[in-house]
């Protein structure tokens, strides 16, 4: 059982790891866009609290991401272990076009983080 679960997080690990990168880089360029598209309004927002905020809300979506170990690693002890390795992908997709979404949403509305337009 032991060295099962040692197998199973390996691979969960192997697997979950490498697809971070896209990950964080599907975030990262929403974010890029947005910034730009809103300038240059955006500029308001490079401040120190702004830059934290941001921040933490990087930190917020890894964390979510490793939501998937769980359900990864409880889906290789069941019998549908290879269906799982050869399916799981749309796990990720899934969780990748959710926190697109999510980093959409935030980072699409200035007043969100504190911005006030000069002309109101």
């Amino acid at each position: 059982m032991r060295a099962e679960f040692r197998d199973n997080l390996t691979n969960a690990i192997r697997y979950w790891e490498f697809k971070r990168i896209f990950y964080n880089l599907v975030l990262a360029a929403i974010v890029i866009v947005q910034f730009c598209l809103q300038w240059p309004a955006s500029k308001a927002l490079l401040q120190f609290n702004s830059i934290l905020g941001l921040t933490i809300l990087a930190l917020l979506a890894n964390l979510a991401y490793c939501a998937a170990y769980v359900v990864d690693v409880i889906a290789q002890f069941s019998g549908h272990k290879e269906i799982w390795r050869r399916y799981r992908w749309v796990l990720f997709m899934i969780g990748v076009v959710f926190a697109a979404m999510l980093t959409y949403f935030f980072s699409s509305d200035l007043s969100a983080w504190g911005y006030k337009d000069p002309r109101d």
